[in-house]
């Protein structure tokens, strides 16, 4: 059964920073590239950064701040997404993708909301 859990949202103060993790089960992660997507309320989902399944390379949407940074542990079949000097329009549900291209397949986990507050 595939599952992608993410956790690490909440409630932060402009300025903060959090760490979103998602956990993967039940597929070979590590073949997989792995995004991040979020979606604020009354928008449309977008893409915040892409990871390749080794990791070697990141990419990041045009729109995206330079104060987030994606990463992985293979070994722990976990992505991440360091959010630093958080602002109020960062506020999304914050979702974890996985996807592999040469078999169109993408799995999606079930979102985690951040919110920024004073």
């Amino acid at each position: 059964q595939v599952q992608l859990v993410e956790s690490g949202g909440g409630l932060v103060q402009p300025g903060g920073s959090l760490r979103l993790s998602c956990a993967a089960s039940g597929f070979t992660f590590s073949s997989y590239a792995m995004s991040w997507y979020r979606q604020a309320p009354g928008k449309e989902r977008e893409l915040v950064a892409t990871i390749t399944s080794a990791g070697g390379t990141t990419m990041y949407a045009d729109s995206m701040p330079g104060r987030f940074t994606i990463s992985r542990d293979n070994a722990k079949k976990t992505v991440y997404l360091q959010m630093n000097n958080l602002k109020p329009e960062d506020t999304a549900v914050y979702y974890c993708n996985a996807h592999l291209a040469v078999f169109k397949i993408t799995y999606w986990g079930q979102g985690t909301q951040v919110t920024v507050s004073s």
